[in-house]
């Protein structure tokens, strides 16, 4: 087994009853970066899977057998995460999930379904992983480009509806598909109105992200869309403050999770412009009792507020826990099966595992960085966001047209196989 590849202890073990405790377990593995520049996403995702197993675990359990995590640093590089998968299912993993970038779940994702078992992404945005490279045991938790995009045009088209637009973008899957998807719904693909930069993608040079900030002042644009990730998107924002540019430039980050706020800072988050699918502040304004019972057990355990990665891998547990008590086995078909177009209501309103495509249906909020003095306010110096507008499941979905004319144009079968 590789050195990287660990067994979680079992969760809560001493407050199973007996016949649970020498029950053969159900093996979960989550294959997630717990270093590099994505690790802030990753710990998060960690942190909410370990809360959902011992939960799970202290109520009994799934089909009478306790949950126990196999866990594995993927370090944000797909050939990692094969590795990684391809061992946790010889050990026998039923399901896996996790991942902070969409290269790394697609890929992980095909070599779960070599071995028939089910994968769900925590954080892949590409509208490939579902769309493309969509295949049968793949299931995405979160939103995707198409979706961001959608959230976007909406509040451009309130809020900046005649700005000139500069886009910074990270030169992958996820950071080419959610410029194309704003560009393409908020009417913004006139190139030279609305020019862009790129940068390489992973690891890129401070220098590479300055100059095409550089590049971005020197130009007659009003917003900033920032499509970067992790520590590329810390960097941004700093070389922005440092370069003197905050009042230059509204700035719009298409996605930006909990942890990555609080390493950026609350005076780097202010005004900047972002989507989530959850915030740990949301149940609360819109009384979601099942999602502030989970803000409230993540506190007690960690001693910080839950960001989306961490919702999202929770709820992946609990949709593993659901899925196979609906089909009485943890056999992969049947979990698939049992998840098709299934509806379900967890820490927020309703979602649903659309059919086709296997995407995550769900409300998005468009969200906006707080003043810094309120920020600090705060007890954990963690209350970032603001929601300014959100999309419903129902509006923010592909069509499924879209979607079929896309795998036909890629070469791929009109059903995931």
């Amino acid at each position: 087994m590789s050195r990287s590849l660990r067994t979680l202890a079992m969760l809560a073990v001493c407050c199973l009853p007996s016949l649970l405790m020498a029950a053969e377990p159900i093996l979960l593995g989550l294959n997630y970066p717990a270093t590099g520049r994505l690790k802030e996403d990753g710990i998060s995702e960690a942190m909410g899977a370990e809360l959902a197993v011992a939960e799970i675990n202290a109520a009994g359990g799934v089909l009478g057998r306790p949950l126990e995590l196999l866990m594995a640093n993927t370090a944000s590089k797909p050939e990692k995460s094969v590795e990684n998968v391809r061992q946790m299912a010889e050990q026998g993993a039923v399901m896996v999930f996790g991942g902070a970038t969409s290269p790394v779940a697609i890929a992980g994702g095909q070599e779960a379904a070599r071995h028939r078992i089910p994968y769900f992404g925590t954080l892949t945005y590409a509208n490939e992983t579902t769309g493309i490279e969509g295949q049968r045991f793949m299931f995405r938790e979160c939103h995707n480009a198409w979706m961001i995009g959608k959230a976007l045009s909406n509040y451009i088209r309130r809020q900046l509806p005649d700005e000139r637009f500069f886009f910074v973008t990270a030169d992958y899957i996820w950071g080419t598909s959610t410029e194309q998807s704003l560009r393409e719904q908020a009417n913004l693909q006139d190139i030279s109105k609305h020019p862009s930069a790129r940068v390489s993608f992973p690891k890129p040079r401070q220098q590479e992200i300055e100059s095409a900030i550089q590049t971005a002042a020197a130009s007659n644009a009003g917003v900033l869309v920032l499509v970067l990730n992790g520590e590329d998107l810390i960097t941004g924002l700093r070389l922005l403050h440092d370069l003197k540019l905050d009042d230059r430039f509204k700035v719009i980050a298409p996605s930006v999770t909990l942890g990555i706020a609080r390493a950026a800072g609350a005076s780097l988050m202010e005004g900047v412009v972002t989507t989530s699918p959850w915030e740990w502040n949301i149940p609360y304004q819109l009384n979601y009792p099942r999602g502030q019972a989970f803000v409230e057990a993540f506190v007690k355990r960690f001693n910080q507020y839950p960001a989306s990665p961490a919702a999202s891998a929770y709820s992946i547990v609990y949709q593993f826990k659901d899925a196979a008590e609906r089909a009485g086995s943890v056999n992969g078909d049947k979990l698939v099966t049992a998840l098709e177009g299934y509806r379900y209501t967890g820490l927020k309103d309703e979602q649903q595992w659309r059919a086709f495509d296997h995407q995550n249906l769900q409300t998005l909020y468009v969200i906006q960085g707080k003043p810094r003095n309120e920020i600090l306010k705060d007890k954990f110096r963690s209350d970032f966001f603001e929601v300014v507008d959100q999309l419903s499941a129902k509006d923010g979905a592909m069509p499924q047209e879209q979607w079929l004319a896309e795998r036909q144009k890629a070469g791929k079968p009109a059903q995931l196989q």
